[in-house]
């Protein structure tokens, strides 16, 4: 996901676009808790997606 494609929507997207996130890394945390993880770079990418949907609510309520 492109901080670019993030821009383009609006608070409540990026709301829901977070809470979807947080699941997914709820998930893969388990899924690594449990040895069931076989890709373990999933973690990384949606950290830092995290991190990029964050900032660009924060810049969003700045403006």
């Amino acid at each position: 996901m492109k901080a670019s494609e993030l821009r383009g929507k609006d608070q409540a997207g990026l709301q829901k676009e977070l809470n979807d996130l947080l699941k997914a890394q709820f998930g893969l945390r388990m899924q690594s808790a449990t040895q069931q993880l076989s890709n373990t770079s999933q973690l990384k990418k949606v950290r830092r997606d995290i991190a990029r949907v964050k900032t660009v609510m924060n810049t969003k309520e700045a403006k």
